[in-house]
């Protein structure tokens, strides 16, 4: 990927400022964690000594000791949006996370501060960068699907689905109007963030289902707690354009000739069989061609953690002049739209969203 990128990481108490270290760690020639700010000095020890990076307990002490190129922001939204004032004020760049702030008044106030400041700040929404995306959206591209008018998204919960329904859409800050309903049924349990299931019981098991109306697109949401973690649950994305549609890795595409074309997105990894490159995903296919190739091979990174490396290398090239790829105004529409999700599942109402200030378009 180039040069290596070098960053600094505030917080250290939950699991995703551990995706970070991981892949430092897997691309030491790509990326540099320099110094972590972790205010328990307990955990902060305990941080230092199984990554091997230095911890710190304030933003300044971190600051007089590391140059890093931008901070990474990994602590809860309220605490996030806080940061996000002080590096500004500092004129250091921040990736933020998902989401940036807790709520929509949180979000109006932090894009009226950090615009008056002229903050540099990015987002590090991960999932558009996914491969399997990544595939998808080449696709649509090259406009092999015609203009697109519908996605289904049932990968993960409201910012984050909502974020990948606005980019396969192209919808930009478009309004949209939103029906919402939940099913309640029972589940087995099965695997969270602490881990697999200890005991066979059931539990009981929340699907929400919205409808976007944008007027000539629609977007359908589609999601069932804790799906993204589950063994009996698939993910599931579908987009369709007057030409041709892709359903999860299928593609169906009627070419103007009147030929029907019909293919796999083919993932390809090596270590397999007789190979012995490494173990790694070296792209996606479709038909005979790639439209997707790893940037990190041969890091041996799982999904989720390249497209979490593709952030920040996006980072590290827009911090040098380079483009926004997920910024402070599509972050906080994507909170948004999820909020407005939320609302339209909870009350059974129809909800109508309205321009926000952060709109660019």
């Amino acid at each position: 990927m180039g040069t290596c990128t070098t960053f600094s990481i505030i917080g250290g108490g939950g699991f995703r400022a551990q995706y970070f270290l991981r892949i430092a760690r897997a691309l030491p020639e790509t990326f540099r964690v320099a110094g972590m700010v972790v205010r328990d000095e307990a955990r902060g020890r305990a941080m230092q000594q199984e990554w091997g990076v230095a911890t710190y307990r304030s933003l300044e002490s971190l600051l007089a000791q590391e140059e890093p190129s931008f901070v990474v922001v990994s602590v809860s939204p309220a605490a996030c949006a806080d940061y996000l004032r002080q590096l500004a004020a500092l004129a250091i760049p921040a990736l933020a996370e998902t989401p940036p702030a807790p709520d929509l008044a949180g979000l109006v106030r932090l894009h009226e501060d950090l615009t008056t400041a002229g903050a540099k700040v990015q987002v590090a929404e991960q999932y558009q960068f996914h491969p399997l995306n990544q595939a998808r959206l080449a696709l649509i591209a090259e406009g092999r699907l015609g203009p697109v008018t519908q996605a289904t998204v049932s990968i993960s919960h409201l910012y984050h689905a909502a974020s990948l329904m606005r980019v396969m859409l192209g919808v930009g800050f478009a309004d949209a109007e939103i029906r919402g309903m939940r099913f309640v049924s029972d589940w087995v349990a099965g695997p969270n963030r602490s881990g697999p299931p200890t005991e066979d019981v059931l539990v009981s098991s929340e699907r929400d289902l919205a409808w976007l109306d944008f007027g000539d697109r629609l977007g359908i949401y589609d999601f069932t707690g804790n799906q993204h973690r589950s063994w009996i649950r698939s993910n599931h994305l579908s987009v369709r354009g007057q030409r041709g549609e892709i359903f999860d890795q299928r593609v169906r595409i009627q070419d103007p000739s009147c030929t029907q074309l019909d293919y796999s997105l083919t993932r390809v990894n090596k270590g397999e069989w007789e190979n012995q490159e490494g173990y790694f995903l070296a792209g996606i296919t479709a038909g005979d061609r790639w439209v997707y190739t790893n940037p990190f091979q041969p890091g041996r990174l799982y999904d989720d953690e390249i497209a979490i490396a593709t952030c920040l290398a996006k980072m590290g090239e827009y911090v040098a002049g380079g483009p926004d790829f997920y910024g402070l105004p599509e972050a906080s529409q994507d909170h948004y739209l999820g909020t407005m999700i939320e609302r339209a599942v909870r009350t059974g109402e129809v909800i109508r969203t309205t321009r926000q200030p952060w709109a660019t378009e």
